[in-house]
């Protein structure tokens, strides 16, 4: 269980999220020995060669650098994309800003979200704190049935149905009738699409921006709802209730907004991916395949797209000295079982010390193409997204690495959305992570908007992005990690059609949470460079004529 902050609000949660071992309750532990067989602990290679080729190139989401909490105007100066989500959105009621704690808390419903009583307010005041820093919003919309009726505290943890209704009202998917604002308070109900249309009209420019959007979220983790909502939803999820609900109040978001884009399911792990947690009716059938096969089918029922990004959260079960990377712990297993693990979201050869890995006989993970080749086959078009992650110690260098080098394969892999959730004492190295590519120069100089192609010979030992920016490729903007405690040398080769010379160089490192600007790097030919990595590092490279 992890402390958590809640979207904007900073709210304080206990959660369920990092869900360990299946053959537990979501709160278990994990299995598997300490330790990833990585280089992170020692010199690593003297050399290394990063090979670049513009000519190969596809365009980064601006979507993948977000957060869901964090001040716009300070440490997540330059992100992108703000989420509100999480336990308390589930039974979010939008007409009095009252929700349900669930097991983070007591059960308790109560005005935690918002003090205010204008229906609507919660929810108004982070999207405009995101679009005054030209970022999007993921909106979390209710699905599981019910909303807090009265701010009454505690509500009973294994409910009956009478005490439900005493104490929550239902949520509809649509109204059936004309929307008003404010809403009728007196029906004793809540409906999904008045409350779309409702922050579609505070931001009407939410489906036009594109620095501005606003994205709908179908609910938060609905795997183990019975664990975290009980005095909503006391029985496992199924999956046939799911994509019915998913279907449901998916065409309710699209009938108040039909351009908007509708993220599900939400997964709280890899258990909730494979068969929804251990749901009553998973059959042995992969749940994430079943969903995208019927999302496909609600498509061609509804004569519209349902379902536009799958969404899952994804906390590493990654282990280090006996303990999950997750953590703010800094031994030295932990720290290099840290600076390894992103290898788990794209690398076939790679294999972590986890209970997925090992104890469910998984193997190397390589979750973004594992995920991609599903919604290629029974969903094309479905763009992928992870609304939750975290790698731990926000506050250490080896969390600052382990945050850029997921920032670079979201970029390369082609991730339409992703959102971190702050769990560290601290996070200024996990912000300066991202301020590799959002805020290197502290002036807001930025990674490009397209990826190239870019290999390191020593995968384990080192990681290397590549970007242009579309409207002038001249520049190439690389990102350059080192995760060892030695000093190798990267030889750089570029094919580029522009000859370049010299680079100007940014370097995070443990000395401080600020990218320190080094002396300008000259090519050893055009097109060739040597550049003497600091020991534990990320740097951005901008290579120019």
């Amino acid at each position: 269980m992890k402390l958590r902050v809640v979207g904007l609000f900073s709210i304080a949660l206990i959660s369920l999220a990092c869900a360990s071992d299946p053959t537990q309750s979501p709160d278990g532990g994990g299995g598997g020995a300490g330790g990833t067989g990585g280089v992170a602990g020692n010199s690593g290679p003297s050399e290394v060669t990063f090979t670049i080729d513009s000519s190969k190139a596809h365009a980064i989401s601006p979507y993948i650098y977000g957060t869901n909490s964090g001040d716009f105007t300070k440490e997540a100066k330059g992100l992108t994309l703000a989420r509100v989500g999480g336990n308390r959105l589930t039974a979010y009621n939008w007409e009095n800003n009252l929700s349900n704690a669930g097991s983070d808390w007591n059960y308790s419903s109560d005005n935690y979200l918002s003090k205010s009583t204008t229906p609507g307010a919660g929810m108004t005041a982070p999207t405009q704190a995101a679009s005054a820093a030209s970022a999007s919003m993921i909106m979390t919309v209710p699905i599981a049935g019910w909303v807090s009726a009265k701010a009454n505290s505690a509500c009973p943890a294994k409910p009956t149905a009478a005490q439900i209704a005493e104490n929550f009202f239902p949520i509809q998917p649509k109204k059936g009738s004309a929307f008003a604002y404010p809403p009728d308070l007196t029906d004793g109900k809540v409906y999904a699409d008045e409350f779309v249309a409702y922050m579609e009209s505070q931001f009407p420019t939410a489906q036009t921006d594109p620095s501005r959007r606003i994205f709908y979220m179908l609910d938060n983790e609905p795997d183990i709802w019975a664990e975290t909502h009980s005095e909503i939803h006391p029985d496992k999820v199924t999956y046939a209730e799911l994509v019915q609900k998913s279907t449901d109040f998916a065409a309710g978001i699209k009938g108040a907004a039909p351009k908007a884009l509708v993220f599900g399911p939400v997964n709280y792990g890899w258990q909730g991916m494979v068969d929804l947690q251990k749901a009553p009716d998973a059959n042995g059938r992969d749940f994430i395949e079943f969903y995208l096969d019927s999302m496909k089918a609600a498509e061609a029922t509804a004569g519209q797209r349902l379902l536009d990004v799958l969404d899952v959260h994804w906390y590493p079960e990654a282990q280090g000295d006996g303990r999950r990377i997750d953590d703010d712990g800094v031994t030295a297993g932990e720290v290099e079982a840290r600076l390894q693990a992103p290898r788990s979201l794209w690398d076939k050869s790679y294999k972590e010390t986890s209970w997925i890995a090992d104890a469910a006989g998984v193997g190397p993970i390589y979750l973004l193409p594992r995920l991609q080749a599903k919604i290629d086959q029974r969903y094309p078009g479905t763009k992928l997204s992870i609304s939750e992650y975290n790698y731990g110690a926000g506050g250490d260098i080896s969390g600052g690495i382990a945050q850029a080098d997921v920032l670079g394969v979201y970029g390369r892999e082609g991730l339409f959305a992703a959102s971190v959730w702050l769990m560290s004492a601290t996070n200024t190295f996990l912000y300066a992570g991202f301020a590799m590519y959002r805020n290197y120069d502290g002036n807001g100089a930025t990674f490009g908007d397209t990826s190239i192609a870019a290999t390191t010979s020593a995968a384990d030992a080192t990681s290397v992005y590549a970007s242009v920016f579309a409207q002038n490729p001249t520049n190439v903007v690389v990102v350059a990690i080192n995760k060892t405690t030695g000093t190798p040398v990267a030889n750089i080769t570029l094919t580029h059609p522009t000859q370049l010379t010299a680079a100007d160089v940014y370097t995070l490192t443990s000395a401080s949470a600020t990218a320190v600007k080094g002396a300008t790097l000259a090519a050893v030919s055009p097109n060739v460079f040597s550049y003497s990595m600091p020991a534990r590092s990320v740097s951005t490279l901008v290579l120019r004529p």
